[in-house]
């Protein structure tokens, strides 16, 4: 079986595919991020089997799975248009998978646990509705700890490395600029400085790279960026799931004046 690539992605603002946002974003803010989504699977060598999203919008005192086989749809986002909480992500679950990943975090030495019922949050569906639009491909989902340590991501990552070879593609969802009190006013200086940094940092060789995602906070604009770190950890599993696997940008955009951008380990 081909061996999947891994990705972070940035999801978006919300449900930011389904709605106009005011300026300085405007109605096509995120036009280039759903080509990019939309594109994402045609773009791979083969098609996974399933899908595991590591959500920024899950944090748990231990990396968590979902059992779910049915998952429901979690809405947790706050003054939209009514339209937005009405969106559907009918895709399975996949707890075969996420059973795997349990046996393999725990297998690496991490305490994890698992939940029985937990849904989509929109660190899943938002992404993944344009992604697989027709909900073939089965979903498990993955906590974040709630400490937020990136040597620990990065450790949970390298440990569901063995996914790859089964057929398991691996996101992790969050968002290269998460400074919510700023994103509609600022000169995105920030964000462009710490987004330069993180398309040179996830370009180094692993050991290099993935030294220096547990020292983003000395990054230029990291914090400017990232005032609370819930958003960065989804790309430290990433990396860690990439293993010896090169990094690269694969989306960069400009969108409401702040620099946002994905990158993938791997090869498509």
């Amino acid at each position: 079986m081909t061996r999947q690539p891994v990705f972070y992605l940035t999801h978006g603002g919300g449900p930011c595919f389904w709605m106009e946002f005011p300026e300085p974003f405007g109605a096509n803010a995120y036009d280039r991020l759903r080509d990019y989504f939309s594109g994402l699977i045609a773009s791979l060598s083969a098609r996974p089997e399933a899908v595991l999203v590591v959500s920024a919008h899950w944090e748990k005192r231990i990396p968590t799975v979902s059992l779910a086989a049915a998952p429901p749809m979690i809405y947790d986002y706050y003054g939209f248009p009514p339209h937005t909480y009405q969106l559907q992500y009918p895709a399975t679950g996949a707890p075969e998978v996420a059973g795997r990943a349990l046996e393999l975090l725990q297998g690496a030495g991490i305490a994890a646990g698992a939940d029985e019922h937990r849904g989509f949050d929109h660190g899943v569906f938002v992404p993944m509705m344009i992604i697989d639009p027709e909900a073939r491909l089965p979903v498990a989902t993955l906590s974040l700890k709630d400490n937020l340590d990136p040597a620990q991501h990065l450790a949970i990552g390298a440990a569901l490395v063995p996914l790859r070879d089964e057929g398991v593609l691996i996101f992790g969802s969050g968002s290269s600029y998460h400074n919510l009190r700023d994103i509609f006013r600022g000169d995105g200086r920030a964000s462009i400085e710490f987004d330069a940094w993180l398309h040179e940092t996830v370009a180094l060789p692993p050991a290099d790279r993935n030294a220096g995602l547990c020292d983003w906070a000395s990054a230029p604009g990291a914090y400017a960026s990232h005032p609370r770190p819930d958003h960065l950890p989804p790309l430290m599993v990433a990396a860690g799931a990439a293993g010896d696997d090169r990094g690269r940008g694969t989306f960069r955009d400009m969108i409401g004046g702040k620099a946002y951008s994905c990158f993938a380990f791997g090869s498509l």
